[in-house]
């Protein structure tokens, strides 16, 4: 009976493992590259033509939430897909179709040209990113899964290191489309290493498809997402149009999960959730990313537009935060068996949360050293919650649902990045709208409104204006540090509440865990 695994992996698999996932990682690189490369190009890309297309901050906002909205409205699907068709078809279909929006993207004549092809990117995106951990989890016996999971993870790091680095250094020697046309090559060389090593895998039960809930979840989440971006936008969330459109997205969500608990083959399996654990660990995904990407949002237009960094000193600058993921998402299972999942996780979350309020701190002259810190141990504390929640979901299902689970855990990371854009953007949007207007009086109606939505706007005026305008520059400073103070402790709190959620319910020490202490021939044995 010990050898009853060995069917399921054939040993010519099982022997390039590690190679296969090198392939995996070069294939999720792409995906979390791009977004990661697009956070320095924010600046550029608000900049009129012809250095950028001149988006506002809400065109900017989805600009990115188009990218992941799409994406998380289909990962469950393109997951179920996945398990019916086979994992390696999908990830290569998934990556031609994101490697062509790439292309459109980076010739994008306008703001509304990118955020379609943005979307195009991540209709690939979306059946690229859970088929490489269904892969894993198909290639890897479970003893090995959690270090090949922590490795995964780890790419993730890798590509917020290499991201905003490329991208800087793109946009100090060519337009602001190369930030997308890098990722062509990278597909390239992709697909032809997944043609030769990855193999094929399928759920021998797979799932019906639910088109009804797919609608149903997208138009509910840009309905949502569209209401808060707006209310930022006008700085009244008490607008009519900004309260119908929240509470449409919200009915129809509701609307969402009530055809999934009726329906004999939903898209997300509610029942899923009646495990305590599997939930608590799903919550503490979207809360992180919830609060990373608002954080990362104010922090390009903090060391550009405040600090005056170019693009590449600005991708620079975010290195500690990868490094630190590289280096403690593999060994943070160490730390999971030593201490369990809810003290390691805990305390990733208390030290994001100290983290974040550190940025509530920050001014114009802070010593930039002190951001790095700040920037390497916001990374450490995420290398301490991705991989033991992804751990726990990715064990909490049959090796058969793994397209299931990858999808679900990265549906609801993109949901939280994208409603923590929407949020946190929006209040970044109020409070600097809030604190800018008092020095705008003296400028034209049509001027006045432009310049009160973003720093970048009211910076572009100044200019404009020449030396008239320099009395804009200083409020502007100081009416964007309140904004970000007032964010940064709004996302504060979201992680404490995440905090509160695993200190609760995701479980402590295993059994396996405190024997192996008692037999030390037993360490390493996973779960």
């Amino acid at each position: 009976m010990t050898t009853s695994p060995a069917p399921r992996i054939p040993e010519a698999v099982h022997r390039r493992r590690w190679a296969i996932l090198g392939v995996l990682m070069l294939s999720l690189l792409i995906v979390v590259l791009d977004n990661s490369i697009l956070n320095v190009a924010i600046k550029t890309i608000a900049t009129p033509a012809p250095t950028g297309l001149g988006a506002t901050q809400s065109e900017i906002e989805w600009a990115i939430n188009s990218y992941t909205l799409v994406f998380a409205g289909l990962l469950f699907t393109a997951g179920l897909i996945g398990d019916r068709l086979g994992r390696k078809k999908v990830l290569l279909g998934g990556l031609v179709v994101f490697g062509i929006g790439s292309a459109l993207a980076a010739e994008s004549g306008s703001p509304g040209q990118l955020i379609t092809y943005r979307a195009v990117m991540a209709l690939g995106a979306a059946f690229v990113m859970p088929a490489t951990l269904a892969v894993l989890m198909n290639v890897f016996e479970r003893s090995e899964q959690p270090k090949a999971i922590g490795i995964w993870a780890g790419g993730v790091g890798l590509a917020i290191a290499i991201g905003p680095i490329t991208g800087g250094a793109l946009l100090d020697h060519f337009w602001w489309g190369s930030v997308f046309l890098i990722n062509v090559p990278i597909v390239l060389v992709a697909l032809a290493l997944m043609v030769w090593l990855v193999p094929d895998s399928r759920d021998p039960k797979p799932g019906r498809l639910d088109p009804v809930g797919v609608v149903l979840s997208v138009l509910g989440l840009v309905l949502l997402v569209y209401g808060i971006i707006k209310g930022g936008e006008l700085a009244d969330f008490t607008d009519a149009k900004v309260l119908a459109t929240i509470i449409a997205g919200v009915v129809v969500l509701i609307g969402f999960v009530v055809h999934e608990k009726r329906s004999d083959h939903p898209s997300l399996d509610v029942t899923y959730f009646r495990n305590k654990v599997f939930s608590a660990a799903m919550a503490a995904i979207a809360l992180v990313f919830f609060a990373l990407m608002g954080v990362t949002f104010f922090g390009v237009f903090y060391t550009q537009s405040v600090r005056g960094y170019s693009p590449l000193e600005s991708g620079l600058l975010m290195l500690p935060l990868a490094a630190a993921q590289m280096i403690f998402a593999p060994r943070a299972r160490l730390l999971v068996d030593r201490f369990g999942n809810r003290a390691t996780t805990t305390a990733g979350m208390l030290l994001i949360a100290a983290t974040l309020a550190a940025f509530a701190g920050f001014e114009a002259d802070t010593p930039i050293w002190l951001l790095e810190v700040v920037f390497f141990l916001m990374g450490t504390g995420m290398a301490h919650i991705m991989t033991p929640t992804s751990v726990v979901i990715m064990q909490a299902l049959p090796r058969e649902k793994a397209g299931s689970a990858s999808a679900l855990s990265n549906t609801f990371r993109q949901v939280g990045g994208a409603l923590g854009i929407a949020v946190l953007g929006s209040v970044l949007a109020t409070s600097y709208r809030g604190g800018i207007e008092g020095s705008l009086g003296a400028l034209p109606p049509g001027l006045r409104d432009t310049a009160g939505e973003s720093i970048e706007a009211t910076l572009g005026i100044a200019e404009k204006l020449g030396p008239r305008g320099q009395a804009l520059v200083t409020p502007a400073y100081d009416a964007f540090l309140h904004a970000m103070h007032v964010t940064a402790l709004w996302g504060t709190g979201v992680a404490l509440i995440g905090a509160v959620v695993v200190a609760v319910f995701l479980p402590g020490r295993t059994p396996a865990a405190e024997a192996g202490e008692r037999e030390p021939e037993l360490i390493g044995t996973g779960d």
